[in-house]
């Protein structure tokens, strides 16, 4: 493996949209997401990091292959439903950079890619001027019929980056799940982190 990581912002994004649209549709598609995504969406909803120059995508290739991705922006320019949770907790969405999507191969897992993920984001958020950054996560029952038995949650790892789960801020976030006619919400836990 040749890997190399790289970071890029607004305009610079654009050429990454197709594989971070394919790597979306993929990775998502696995529990607890069971994302069943559309071309068409995805390249609607990635289009805000190339028009935004506060936007962060982080890139691994391995030679010229895009393998995993990583995306972050200010929480005030993210979905209404992302900002909601924090203005009904009297917090100002302008004060948080809002990490978006880690999405890797699973033959790249493990390599210590998750961390650089990490790294990248919370250092461009502070290039930036936030001191503090979150992420959501989507909460499925612990009895859900498609769960995986060996299925490991990522919170230790989110721990060990020196985030927090904050159960009190929720947001239901909509799709359509593997298999289902119609999409329904589904609730998404915040993580925060002071920088």
């Amino acid at each position: 493996m040749n890997l190399r990581v790289d970071v890029f912002s607004g305009a610079e994004v654009a050429p990454f949209i197709p594989e971070l649209a394919r790597l979306r549709m993929a990775v998502f598609r696995e529990w607890p997401y069971l994302y069943e995504g559309s071309l068409e969406y995805e390249t609607h909803y990635l289009a805000k990091f190339m028009n935004l120059p506060e936007s962060t995508l982080v890139v691994v290739r391995d030679g010229e292959r895009v393998v995993g991705a990583s995306t972050a922006l200010p929480l005030a320019q993210a979905e209404v439903e992302f900002r909601e949770p924090f203005i009904k907790a009297g917090l100002n969405p302008q004060d948080w950079y809002y990490f978006g999507e880690s999405v890797l191969e699973p033959a790249y897992r493990g390599r210590g890619l998750g961390v650089a993920f990490f790294h990248h984001r919370e250092a461009r958020a502070l290039e930036l001027g936030y001191r503090r950054a979150t992420f959501c996560a989507v909460e499925r029952p612990a009895e859900h019929p498609l769960r995986p038995a060996d299925y490991v949650p990522l919170d230790a790892f989110w721990q060990r980056r020196g985030v927090s789960k904050r159960p009190d801020l929720v947001c239901q976030f909509t799709w359509r799940d593997l298999g289902q006619p119609q999409e329904t919400p589904k609730p998404m836990v915040f993580w925060v982190k002071h920088l």
